[in-house]
C-alpha cells in the first residue's frame, strides 16, 4: 500500500482510505492539515490493480458501503464522509 504520512500533533491514530478525484475526501485532509493534525492516508484509486482489492476489503471492514472518505480512528473506529462535526468532536 502506497501510505502517505502528514505530520502534525494529535493523540490518536488517524488513518484515510481516499479517493485522489473525491471532493469530500480532499476537504477532510484540507481540514485535518487546517487543524495542524497527523495523519496517514492511502489514495485507493491510485493502488496498482493486484493490491486494489485487498486495500478495499480493508475498507468494507469498517465501511461496508466502501464510500469514501472512510477514515479509521485508533485502528478500530470509523467515520465514513466528510462531516466537520464530527471531526471537533473527536479529534479535539
Amino acid at each position: 500500500m502506497n501510505i502517505v504520512q502528514v505530520e502534525g500533533k494529535g493523540n490518536v491514530d488517524i488513518f484515510l482510505y481516499t479517493l485522489s478525484t473525491c471532493v469530500w475526501c480532499k476537504k477532510a485532509k484540507k481540514w485535518l492539515k487546517k487543524e495542524k493534525l497527523a495523519y496517514r492516508y492511502v489514495d485507493v484509486d491510485l493502488e496498482p490493480p493486484e493490491k486494489k482489492e485487498a486495500v478495499m476489503a480493508e475498507v468494507r471492514r469498517c465501511n461496508p458501503k466502501g464510500s469514501f472518505p472512510t477514515i479509521v480512528i485508533d485502528g478500530h473506529d470509523c467515520l465514513v464522509g466528510f462531516k466537520p462535526e464530527k471531526f471537533k468532536e473527536v479529534f479535539r
